[in-house]
């Protein structure tokens, strides 16, 4: 994926280019990205909206996580989501 951070993009794009995706925290996507040979983060925004926040590599992945984390629900707020137990709805 094109570095687009701040954009929302669909969940199938966010995780096309990649071998897998994995909700590390609940509402933070990561995406393997294979032409970019990095990783990618997203906020989910609803079920298939993500907010693509950042890139990271293996050596400062775990870095990224601890700072994106905290935010989570912070842009999610932001984008008027509300969490309903893992159910996304605007």
């Amino acid at each position: 994926m094109q570095d687009k951070r701040g954009s929302i993009v669909s969940k199938k794009d966010f995780i096309k280019d990649g071998l897998y995706a994995k909700e590390e925290y609940e509402g933070l996507l990561v995406s393997s990205d294979m032409q970019q040979g990095c990783y990618n983060l997203g906020v989910q925004l609803a079920e298939d909206q993500v907010l693509f926040v950042d890139q990271a590599t293996e050596s400062n992945i775990n870095e990224k996580l601890q700072t994106w984390v905290p935010q989570i629900q912070t842009l999610q707020r932001q984008h008027n989501v509300k969490n309903n137990s893992g159910n996304y709805a605007r």
